[in-house]
């Protein structure tokens, strides 16, 4: 007899989506699964800020929270690492809390002291998501704040990383003040230049030479202050025997300086003062544009920000937190539902079903028996399990694989930039004409020639041509950033375009995260439901758990009779019904056909009824992708076995293309033959097993599903749901690199006008005045108007 279950409707909660398993948190007809959700809407909508329900139906976290989560912050060690500061009552700590999207988080998170007294005050970095919080530790632990803020939805990124203080450092370099200055200098040297432009009377020749001194003045701080770096960079570059843009640029500021100071003091002339601070100030904001990125995102990630600050363990029968620092062998700890394992271990007691596709790139969790070592970066995916740890963390697999040479060091073959290989030959070309203007005049007039000479390196400074990268890529990487696609730097736009090749990881690159699709290809009945479901839930194998998972709503039945064949399927008695449910070779004694998914044959009582059918979800746009093969060669790198092999044929045209079981060091050796090849490459990946080939590439792209989440180390990262955009970035990155090539026509033309000029030791300062603005204003107008229409080409915009 069948027995029909009563389905319960569920409640959801109106803030963070979670089942409400109590009707005690009710407000306006709105049901909340907690008092944390409960109160966050109560502010929100005393102060009528609830439209931040419209960016999303649940737009906070999840609430569930698992006991002793947060019992590591109860240990002064780790404390201490994560402060920022404290004294005997108060205590500053900063956290990062991905959760935050909008104007109503800023406003909700400034006002927790409403929730808790004992906060001071909380600053939110919107950029950065970052919160800075002051709060009196004697009534407010530090694992009492961070609980709070878990229940209000914004519960902090804590990682290994963050107390290593590696994370989002960032050198500082005052270049906000520098460019302040010079701007004040710029605009005050016009103002004291305009009697030059205009004429000055005899009665107002006496202010002539004050004027200029006060000029000469006020370019001090801007050479020797705002503009110190390219000197700096200059001279290093010159004793490395290297020719960069900052050599040309350094002489032209020096030389503008010089013959300012000169002649003002023997009054022969007025100086360039207003086109030296000019050009400063104008190449400040260019460096200021190009530095500017995703402060928000790491791109220099590893192990450790993957990694939990503390482990519990059992000692005495007594489980406690303990820091991962202080982690050794023989320590007994337990690893909790989604929790990693963070050292070599053996399983001590619980059922295991680990996730290795982080490390290995393996798609399905893997059964592990008692007494049988799991390496470090496993994630549990099932009950929690207790482990001995038999390597410290230092010496586990993981940080081994991390730690490989071939994937730490810094690549030496890395592609130069437009600028870098034009920088040489300018300045050669540049030094060139000067001497050769200074030759020409020697003869007849000395200081004609030395005119000459300074008037070549100040008109052809290769202002514009400095300026003209920076804002190209600066709203390359704007566009970018709109579609999900986050470049480390400005460089990776003009190595996106010279790529031949691009590689693909396929767990987790060209597979959805949740990656697993079942399909029933069979008609059941609810009887046979339920004996399939009864036989299926005595299995920890990972199929099994999914069938039964997808038969959730079925009784579970007695089973008399129950037996499992690893690899092969399972044989089970149940209310006198034979079932067998495996592979075609247990299920029908013949072998498996070629198919393109793995498929689990059923049978009942010797009849057969069909079977349920796995495949991967394969990311939207994949066939665009494919669309690439013309342009590009494409390559698969997977670490998965080859089960989908001819599923995968249309996507990468020949087996040849398609590469199986591959180990984090072949994949870094398939990069490196590809690179010996003259090739190109662009790799994508997900896990750290990708991590050794992200480096070693030309561009390395970690594709996430979620930016905030670990990802390695890389040169860009893709959000998964601008990855059928993938072609539109490529072809865009080529369109960014044509208009900074036309910006450079541009700018030579200016520079060819401007030596005309200059060879002829006759260039007057209004000249040089009018010309170096200009040629600024075009170069940055046409540059951002042109990236703007290529993007709009490719549907970007």
């Amino acid at each position: 007899m069948i027995t029909q279950t009563l389905n319960i409707e569920k409640t959801t909660c109106y803030h963070c989506g979670d089942d409400c398993l109590s009707a005690d948190f009710i407000v306006e007809d709105k049901h909340f699964c907690c008092h944390g959700c409960k109160s966050v809407y109560q502010i929100l909508a005393e102060n009528r800020l609830c439209s931040y329900y419209n960016y999303n139906n649940h737009p906070g976290a999840t609430q569930a929270r698992t006991d002793k989560r947060f019992d590591y912050l109860n240990d002064p060690t780790i404390v201490s690492e994560l402060i920022d500061y404290a004294d005997q009552r108060v205590t500053i700590a900063t956290f990062y809390i991905p959760h935050i999207h909008c104007s109503s988080c800023l406003w909700l998170l400034e006002q927790l002291n409403k929730i808790n007294p004992a906060v001071h005050y909380c600053r939110v970095d919107f950029l950065k998501k970052q919160l800075n919080i002051r709060f009196e530790h004697d009534k407010l632990s530090l694992r009492q704040l961070v609980e709070l803020l878990h229940d209000i939805g914004y519960e902090p990124m804590i990682n290994l990383q963050d107390v290593i203080k590696k994370q989002n450092s960032a050198t500082k370099d005052n270049l906000v003040s520098k460019i302040a200055v010079a701007g004040f200098c710029f605009g005050n040297v016009m103002l004291l230049s305009f009697p030059e432009y205009l004429g000055i009377s005899a009665f107002e020749q006496s202010f002539r030479f004050f004027f200029g001194l006060v000029n000469i003045l006020i370019c001090i701080p801007v050479v020797f202050y705002s503009g110190r770096g390219y000197f700096i960079s200059a001279w290093q570059n010159l004793r490395n025997k290297v020719l960069n843009i900052d050599f040309p640029l350094a002489l032209g500021i020096g030389v503008l300086f010089a013959r300012t100071v000169i002649e003002i003091l023997t009054k022969t002339g007025a100086g360039f003062a207003d086109t030296l601070c000019g050009l400063v100030f104008f190449l400040l904001v260019g460096k200021f544009v190009q530095k500017k990125t995703y402060y928000h995102i790491s791109f220099e990630r590893d192990y450790r920000s993957f990694f939990p600050v503390a482990v519990h363990v059992i000692e005495n029968e007594i489980e406690k937190p303990v820091p991962l620092s202080q982690l050794h062998t023989h320590h007994r700890i337990i690893i909790r539902h989604n929790e990693i394992i963070p050292a070599d271990a053996i399983l001590l007691k619980g059922e295991a079903l680990i996730d290795f596709s982080f490390v290995t790139g393996e798609a399905l969790p893997v059964n592990k028996t008692l007494g049988e070592i799991i390496y470090a970066g496993g994630r549990q995916t099932g009950e929690a399990i207790e482990l001995e740890v038999v390597k410290a963390v230092s010496q586990s697999y993981l940080t081994q694989l991390w730690n490989n040479e071939a994937f730490t060091r810094q690549q030496d073959n890395k592609m130069q930039t437009f600028n870098e290989k034009v920088s040489k030959y300018f300045t050669v070309v540049l030094l060139v004409i000067a001497f050769s203007s200074f030759f020409f005049w020697l003869p007849g007039d000395f200081k004609r020639g030395l005119a000459a000479f300074t008037a070549v390196l100040i008109v052809a400074c290769p202002c514009a041509l400095a300026l003209s990268t920076p804002f190209t890529m600066s709203a390359a990487l704007s566009i970018f950033d709109r579609n999900l696609f986050y470049l480390k730097n400005t460089a990776v736009v003009e190595h996106l375009a010279r790529i031949d090749t691009i590689v693909f990881d396929k767990t987790g690159t060209i597979t959805a995260g949740n990656n697993q699709d079942i399909r029933t290809a069979a008609v059941l009945n609810d009887e046979q439901k339920q004996l399939i479901y009864s036989a299926c839930i005595n299995s920890i194998h990972p199929l099994s758990r999914m069938i039964y998972r997808s038969l959730g709503g079925a009784q579970r039945l007695h089973v008399a009779q129950y037996s499992e064949i690893a690899g092969k399927g399972i044989s089970a008695t149940i209310n006198g019904n034979q079932i067998k449910l495996g592979s075609a070779g247990l299920v029908l004694g013949e072998p498996e056909k070629a198919i393109h998914s793995t498929n689990v044959h059923i049978m009942i009582n010797e009849m057969y009824l069909g079977y349920f059918a796995f495949s991967h979800h394969y990311r939207e746009g994949l066939e665009n992708i494919a669309c690439l093969d013309q342009s590009y060669n494409l390559q698969l790198l997977s670490g998965d076995n080859d089960h989908e092999r001819f599923e995968l044929l249309p996507f990468f045209k020949g087996q040849q293309k398609m590469h199986f079981s591959q180990s984090p060091q072949q994949k870094l050796d398939f990069i490196q033959s590809l690179q010996s090849g003259k090739h190109k490459v662009m790799m994508i990946g997900d896990g750290l097993n990708d991590s050794g080939a992200l480096k070693q590439s030309d561009v390395g792209i970690a594709i996430t599903d979620d930016v905030n989440n670990f990802s390695p180390g890389s040169d860009a990262i893709l959000d998964g749901r601008s990855f059928e955009k993938l072609p539109a970035f490529l072809r865009f990155a080529k369109d960014t690199v044509k208009v900074i090539h036309i910006s450079f026509l541009i700018s030579l033309t200016y520079n060819l006008i401007g030596l005309s000029y200059a060879v002829t030791g006759k260039l007057s300062p209004l000249t040089a005045a009018i010309l170096m603005p200009l040629s600024t204003v075009t170069i940055i107008s046409f540059t951002s108007i042109a990236t703007h229409l290529a993007a709009k080409k490719r549907k970007l915009l």
